[in-house]
C-alpha cells in the first residue's frame, strides 16, 4: 500500500477536449484466459489456479487469484489517459483478469473503475459483469470513528465507483495506540449488513491486531499485506493465524515494482547511470526492502536463480515470482500492478495460471531467499513499516 494522503478528493476525469466522451473505435484485443474457464487436462486443478473465494461466515467473494493493482494510477508512473486506461481495464477483464484493486487515495483509481464498470454494463454480456470485482481501501486519519463519518466516506467510494455495494472494503489504520479502528470496523460491519459493502477486509494489519479484530466478532475475510520472495514475513505469525481462522492473505509488492524482472538481471546499481533508473515510487520503495534484506549482490543471486527457473518453464521472472507466493499457505491472491494505457503484461500474467513449480524449483529458490535477513526482526510484523517512528 502506498503512503496515503489523509484527505478525500473527488477527481473529475475529462477527455482532452472536456466534451462528453464518445464511444471508442479502437478494437480491444482479447486473450481467452478467463478466471472462470476450466482447463482440459485437470479441471479441479485449473479451477483452483484461476479463482478463489475469500469468506468469513456468510460473507464471501470470488476473486481472480491475480489481481490488477491500481496504485500506478496515483501518479509517478507516467500520465494516465482516461480513455486509454478504461480500454486497458476492459482488455484485462476480457482476458480473465477481472479483479481490480484500488484505494480512496490512489488518485483517480475509483473514478476510473466507475467509468470502466459502466462500459462493462453497456458493452459486455451480463456474465462478465458478474465476474468483475472492484476491491477498494479506506485509509482514514486516526480520529474518532463515528457512524456518520464512516458512512460518509464509504458513500464517496460508492459514488466514485458507481456501485450500489462495494465488493470489498479493505480498511487500514495508522495508529494502534488509538483503538478507534475497532469502532470503524464495527460501523463498516453495519454498512455491510445494510448491503452497502459485500465483504469487509483489512490492509497492512499485523497478527496481534488481526486476532483482536476477530475476537471482537468483526467478520473480515482477508488482510492485504506486502509479500514477496524478499519479504516472507507473512509466512511467519500471520499465515499461522490465517490458517487457524480462515482469513486469507492478498499480497502486494509481489514483483517488487518490477525489480523482480529480467530488466534488473546482471545490473550494478552502485555505478551511477550503469543500470536501469529507479524512476517510480514502487521501484524506490522496494529497493529499500532489498537493502534491508541483504543488498544488491544477494538480490542478483536471486534473480539469476529465478531466471534459470523461468527459462526452464518458458516463462518470465515475474511469473515465477508470483507463482511462488501464490503457492504459500493462506495466500488467496497476489497483486500485479497495471500501468493502464502505458504498458501491459497480460500474456506473462496469464502464464502464472499454468505454471507449476516442481520440487527442484522450490528448493533452488528457497536456498537463495534463506540467505537473506529475517525482515521480521529488521522491520517487524506485517505492516509495521508504516507505523515505525
Amino acid at each position: 500500500m502506498a503512503s496515503a494522503t489523509l484527505t478525500r478528493t473527488l477527481y473529475t476525469l475529462t477527455s482532452p477536449n472536456h466534451s462528453k466522451p464518445q464511444p471508442r473505435t479502437r478494437s480491444i484485443r482479447r486473450t481467452q484466459v478467463r478466471c472462470e474457464t476450466v482447463g482440459v487436462a485437470s479441471e479441479n486443478r485449473q479451477q483452483q489456479q484461476l479463482v478463489t473465494t475469500v469468506k468469513n461466515g456468510n460473507d464471501s467473494l470470488e476473486i481472480c487469484r491475480v489481481l490488477n493493482g491500481m496504485w500506478q494510477t496515483s501518479g509517478g508512473w507516467g500520465r494516465i489517459d482516461r480513455d486509454d486506461a478504461v480500454d486497458a481495464m476492459l482488455y484485462n477483464a476480457d482476458a480473465g483478469l477481472s479483479t481490480f484493486d484500488m484505494a480512496d487515495h490512489y488518485g483517480p483509481a475509483e473514478d476510473l473503475y466507475g467509468l470502466f464498470i459502466n462500459r462493462v454494463r453497456r458493452e459486455r454480456p451480463p456474465e462478465l459483469l458478474e465476474k468483475v470485482k472492484g476491491l477498494t481501501k479506506w485509509v482514514p486519519p486516526p480520529i474518532k470513528m463515528t457512524s456518520s463519518y464512516v458512512r460518509q466516506n464509504i458513500d464517496i467510494s460508492r459514488k466514485r465507483m458507481d456501485v450500489a455495494s462495494l465488493d470489498m472494503l479493505q480498511f487500514h489504520w495508522w495508529d494502534y495506540s488509538n483503538n478507534g479502528y475497532l469502532d470503524a470496523l464495527k460501523h463498516l460491519t453495519d454498512l455491510k449488513e445494510e448491503g452497502k459493502i459485500k465483504t469487509v477486509a483489512l490492509t497492512n494489519f499485523d497478527t496481534e491486531r488481526l486476532q483482536i479484530i476477530l475476537e471482537n466478532g468483526i467478520p473480515v475475510v482477508s488482510n492485504q499485506v506486502q509479500h514477496s520472495l524478499v519479504d516472507m514475513r507473512p509466512q511467519q505469525r500471520m499465515a499461522e493465524l490465517c490458517q487457524l481462522t480462515g482469513v486469507k492473505l492478498i499480497t502486494y509488492g509481489t514483483v517488487m515494482g518490477g525489480l523482480l524482472s529480467e530488466k534488473f538481471l546482471d545490473t550494478n546499481l552502485s555505478i551511477p547511470f550503469a543500470g536501469p533508473p529507479l524512476n517510480t515510487p514502487s521501484l524506490q520503495k522496494y529497493k529499500r526492502m532489498v537493502d534491508a534484506w541483504g543488498g544488491w549482490s544477494l538480490f542478483q543471486a536471486l534473480l539469476r536463480t529465478l531466471n534459470q527457473v523461468a527459462l526452464k518453464h518458458g516463462v518470465k521472472i515475474p511469473t515465477v515470482a508470483v507463482r511462488y507466493i501464490l503457492d504459500q499457505p493462506a495466500v488467496a491472491g497476489s497483486m500485479v500492478g497495471v500501468r493502464l494505457g502505458l504498458s501491459e503484461h497480460i500474456k506473462d500474467t496469464s502464464a502464472i495460471f499454468s505454471l507449476t513449480l516442481d520440487e527442484e524449483d522450490v528448493k533452488s529458490i528457497r536456498d537463495v531467499i534463506s540467505i537473506g535477513k529475517d525482515l521480521m526482526r529488521v522491520i517487524g510484523d506485517c505492516g509495521d513499516e508504516y507505523r515505525r517512528a
